[in-house]
């Protein structure tokens, strides 16, 4: 998320309200904020993780709040605090929080020429959508979420919902508050139940003239590129990048963090666990890999209760076998 006004470290100590302390350089200016998927210089992130420690000094970040005492890189601003996530979430709730609506489309709604939003729909604070678009009964379309033009929306799809993003914790899970936005291009048409949930710092991106079946999930911060297919019920975790010309089939999934190259073809029932780097592939089964190998191993797979029956038989000739030899 991108500050409308930069803050200076003072600023930001200001806001937090908590015992920190500032190592490396005092001048640095916030000028929005990010976590470590999508982070950029100017930004203000967060690590509390051995994982990611040195991956977060080493980002774009230009401000780092921290947990443990390292030295501070070059041009970054360390800010060590107790509690890394909670301060961070305290800044991100400065400048996003819900607001209870009044109206079925808040008065802040931009709405292009020629679009039509049918009755029970819900548009909130900040949308803008654009010319010739068709909006069907029962849509609700969440605060800060772009659409383009030519865009077709069936029934009971939701833009822009919050992030499924949560810390887990002895006493439960704490939630990342989402403050990212959901843009979709132009030409796309997005079936009934479909759900496309915003960045949780980033952009959730759906490209132009993409196509959705009914009951997709697109998760948290991915990218999808131009012209992509996704059939029912299949799914694409958050922080993924799907390039152009992608087809997802039916019941497909893909793990979160991956890159799936351009043309790539997912057959129905497949789960992929890994980057596609090839251009042009073609995956099937779980985890996803060539369908003639899988298909060779689905082969095997049902000759095994043949081939069972056939070892024990074997078994019991050698039996027989030593028997007559020990003789």
């Amino acid at each position: 998320m991108k500050l409308a006004n930069p803050i200076s470290i003072d600023e930001l100590l200001g806001i937090l309200q908590t015992e920190a302390i500032v190592k490396g350089k005092t001048d640095n200016r916030v000028c929005g904020i990010n976590e470590l998927h999508s982070v950029e210089e100017g930004d203000l992130s967060f690590v509390d993780n051995e994982k990611y420690y040195d991956r977060m000094l080493r980002s774009k970040a230009s401000v780092i709040l921290i947990d443990k005492d390292y030295d501070c890189p070059e041009g970054k601003t360390l800010i060590f605090v107790k509690d890394p996530l909670m301060s961070y979430l305290t800044v991100v709730r400065k400048y996003i929080h819900f607001t209870p609506q009044q109206e079925a489309i808040h008065p802040s709604a931009q709405i292009g020429e020629g679009t039509v939003v049918q009755p029970c729909t819900f548009i909130g604070e900040n949308v803008s959508i654009g010319k010739n678009c068709i909006i069907h009964s029962n849509v609700s379309i969440y605060a800060d979420t772009v659409i383009g033009d030519n865009v077709v929306i069936h029934s009971g799809s939701v833009i822009g919902a919050d992030a499924c993003y949560f810390q887990k914790r002895p006493d439960g899970w704490v939630k990342f508050d989402s403050c990212g936005k959901t843009l979709i291009g132009n030409d796309v048409e997005i079936g009934c139940c479909v759900c496309i949930d915003r960045g949780v710092s980033g952009d959730t991106y759906v490209g132009d003239g993409c196509k959705f079946d009914n009951f997709v999930q697109v998760g948290h911060d991915t990218y999808i590129g131009k012209r992509c297919l996704f059939g029912s019920h299949s799914a694409v975790a958050g922080c993924s990048r799907i390039e152009d010309e992608c087809v997802v089939w039916a019941k497909s999934v893909i793990n979160k963090d991956l890159t799936i190259a351009k043309r790539t073809t997912i057959l129905a029932l497949s789960a992929v666990d890994k980057n596609v780097t090839e251009e042009g592939t073609t995956l099937f089964g779980t985890p996803a890999i060539d369908p003639r190998r899988k298909w060779r191993e689905m082969a095997c797979t049902r000759q095994l209760p043949e081939m069972a029956d056939e070892l024990q038989q074997l078994k019991k000739e050698l039996a027989e076998l030593k028997e007559q030899l020990s003789k």
